[in-house]
């Protein structure tokens, strides 16, 4: 393919991913101001708002100053007015990573990746920058190097990875072959070790993960009550429910990395003074987010046995390795291939 046509290609998958990021924030909130305030206020205030979700979103933190006026009517004291908002609603950031990453799969397949992951990160950074500048308002301030520069980084990591895999696996020339026809011819066997590293990752990984939302499901079911009473207390109609519920589904892969910090061991934190992990929990002040209802007040030390989950997976990923090697190379490398499994159960 013309490589012309893969930049063209590529900065059009940037434009729609921040484009849908952003639309995801802003239609929510366009039908908030619909039906729950009439169009009193004006429609432009929303893309400030919808903006700094996105950033957000992006692992950019938010400087939040709150105005006078509003500490006033809330009883605020003056020293809460101003603080640091850094908990990212990872589906955002999840959404583009996911759309890079098929962006540079098929630019690599074009063959043309390089063209394709540095066109797609410029045009995507260009955005991020016009985000940025036109969005700015004094309730949620960024920096502009981080507003710019974090979004780029969500988005060219996975490019990158997305294309140099699908380079490994199926292109027949370039650098990235090249690097892997030398790896594949490597003496006693060591040429499958890193894709068997990879493989082994990919297996704790998903366990990982597996393991965290199962946690995230127990404790929601557990703490459902709560969940509720939160819901309840906020008092809020029909449209208010919908817009907290698409802002908690939103954090639902953020819960679901706390519920893997959780099973590895180290837990997660909430707020300052706080801490829930396997070996005991400490709740402090907490926000009244309904999703935030079904933390444990206490744990068990029996939950320590959690933290053995990550040693069995990555007992698993070393077992696969192993018995792909020695299914498929033959006997007499076997002491190689045996060091070759263990160095991926090492590495994973």
């Amino acid at each position: 393919m013309h490589r012309l046509i893969v930049a063209f290609l590529a900065a059009f998958d940037a434009v729609i991913a921040a484009a849908v990021g952003v639309a995801a924030t802003l239609a929510p909130l366009t039908l908030l101001w619909i039906f729950g305030f009439g169009g009193a206020a004006p429609w432009s205030l929303l893309w400030p708002a919808s903006a700094s979700v996105w950033q957000l979103g992006h692992l950019v933190p938010l400087h939040i100053a709150l105005p006078p006026e509003y500490l006033a009517a809330t009883g605020i004291a003056q020293d809460a007015a101003s603080f640091v908002l850094s908990l990212a609603p990872l589906a955002f950031a999840g959404f583009t990573a996911i759309f890079a990453a098929r962006s540079g799969a098929r630019a690599s397949r074009a063959d043309a990746w390089i063209t394709g992951v540095v066109v797609g990160t410029v045009v995507f950074g260009v955005l991020a920058a016009l985000v940025a500048v036109t969005a700015r308002n004094g309730l949620a301030a960024v920096f502009l190097w981080q507003a710019v520069l974090l979004p780029v980084v969500v988005f060219a990591v996975p490019a990158v990875v997305g294309a140099v895999v699908t380079e490994w696996r199926e292109a027949g020339a370039g650098i990235v072959a090249r690097v892997r026809d030398r790896v594949e011819v490597a003496p006693r066997g060591w040429g499958a070790a890193p894709a068997l590293v990879v493989r082994g990752a990919g297996v704790v990984l998903g366990g990982l993960v597996g393991a965290g939302a199962l946690v995230v499901a127990i404790a929601a079911v557990a703490g459902g009550d709560d969940v509720i009473a939160l819901f309840e207390a906020g008092n809020v109609d029909l449209v208010g429910i919908v817009v907290v519920a698409l802002g908690q589904l939103a954090y639902l892969p953020t819960l679901v990395v706390w519920g893997m910090s959780f099973v590895a061991g180290p837990g997660f934190a909430v707020g300052v003074g706080t801490s829930v992990s396997p070996s005991g929990t400490q709740l402090g002040v907490v926000p009244g987010i309904p999703v935030l209802g079904a933390l444990p007040e206490s744990t068990s030390t029996w939950l320590l046995l959690v933290a053995l989950v990550p040693v069995a997976l990555g007992a698993f990923a070393g077992w696969i390795a192993r018995s792909r090697l020695v299914a498929t190379e033959p006997r007499d490398h076997e002491p190689a291939l045996a060091r070759a499994a263990i160095a991926a159960g090492i590495a994973v």
